[in-house]
């Protein structure tokens, strides 16, 4: 309260950073009563006296309409300001705006520019998405050893988006060495900083035995951290341990909780798998109907096990009105993928005209093509 006071004071007296920090004690509530509109009124006061600061401040403020109206213009202008006078903080802002086209027009180039001048000043943040830029090409020719030596510098500056970023470079051997335990290493720390990305990678680690002891109960537990959080395939990953009761005790009823969350983010094998626990009866009551409507959400994602699956739906008339026209498209549609089951069932389709003109030709044509994927129905045809 009495640091408020005194800032108060000296900003009415024109004093820029005590202007700049009262703004940010109402951001806070810190002394006094948590206003964005108050904080934006003494961010603007100081910004217009060219106060880098508050300049990036109020910028923050347009960007979220956070007592302003959000305007991607003056948020733009604002960063811009306080960029042009070499704040780095205000530099990495505005590389975002680049690459994003947020009120600028997308540019790669541009971004690179502000974020490398961010970057040299060490913002953790912009050093990691420089990273980006050299691991994705963007603005700059593409280099993983120069995408690691970013994430590094922002990962050992302990920031986590980059330590798992790193971790996966580690994971993967892009730019380095590959390394198990490097990976590890470098997930576990972002992991436990919250990132969900880095939670999913370490449980996946310790679920194979990755540059650390299998252990399921360490798997299941940091699955379990970033599915909390919403994260679509940890959430799948860990109703399969409630299936199979790896790391936790087996509940069918558990195990489809986490597979629904997961599939209604668009998880296609969480969608696939939903569908199979409705067709089996496994945690749910017993549904051809609700199997397909998974089913078909996977499938429209151009899963193939998930298109046969619902192609045979339509085969057997199983929670759909039989449709030997729609199986056959299925079929088609997995066959191409080369899933070889939906190979053979296609050449029967046209072997015996079902849904298909009648063509021993072509059924001879996707015949082979299971064959050649030891399918002994097809081998024996």
């Amino acid at each position: 309260v009495e640091k408020a006071k005194r800032y108060q004071e000296a900003a009415e007296q024109g004093d820029v950073e005590a202007q700049y920090n009262l703004g940010m004690c109402y951001v806070a509530g810190q002394g006094v009563e948590q206003s964005y509109e108050e904080a934006a009124k003494w961010f603007r006061v100081a910004a217009e006296q060219g106060y880098a600061k508050a300049q990036t401040g109020l910028g923050v403020c347009y960007a979220h309409g956070k007592g302003v109206r959000q305007s991607d213009k003056e948020m733009v202008k604002w960063f811009r300001a306080a960029a042009e006078q070499g704040y780095a903080e205000a530099q990495s802002n505005l590389g975002v705006c680049y690459t994003n086209g947020k009120g600028v027009k997308q540019s790669y180039e541009e971004a690179l520019k502000w974020i490398r001048k961010a970057a040299e000043q060490g913002v953790a943040r912009a050093q990691n998405n420089l990273g980006w830029c050299y691991a994705n090409g963007e603005g700059v020719e593409q280099s993983d050893e120069e995408a690691v030596k970013w994430f590094r510098a922002a990962a050992e500056q302990g920031f986590a988006e980059a330590q798992n970023n790193l971790g996966w470079c580690y994971a993967n051997g892009e730019g380095v060495n590959r390394s198990s335990k490097e990976a590890v290493k470098w997930y576990r720390k972002s992991a436990e900083q919250g990132n969900a990305w880095a939670q999913n990678s370490l449980g996946e680690c310790y679920l194979y035995g990755r540059g650390v002891k299998h252990s399921y109960t360490e798997a299941a537990k940091w699955f379990r951290a970033a599915a909390e959080q919403g994260f679509a395939e940890a959430q799948y990953k860990l109703g399969e341990r409630y299936l199979s009761g790896q790391g936790v005790e087996r509940s069918a009823e558990e195990a489809v909780k986490w597979i629904r969350k997961a599939a209604e983010q668009g998880e296609v094998e969480a969608q696939c798998h939903l569908g199979m626990c409705y067709a089996e009866g496994k945690g749910v009551e017993q549904s051809y109907e609700e199997s397909v409507r998974w089913y078909r959400a996977a499938a429209e994602q151009g899963f193939p096990e998930v298109q046969y699956k619902l192609a045979r739906c339509y085969a057997e008339g199983k929670g759909v009105e039989q449709s030997d026209e729609e199986a056959a498209k299925w079929y088609r549609t997995a066959a191409k993928q080369g899933f070889p089951e939906a190979q053979y069932n296609l050449g029967l389709c046209y072997a015996e005209g079902k849904g298909v003109e009648r063509s021993n030709k072509t059924a001879k044509v996707w015949m082979e093509k299971a064959a050649r994927q030891y399918v002994e129905e097809a081998i024996a045809w």
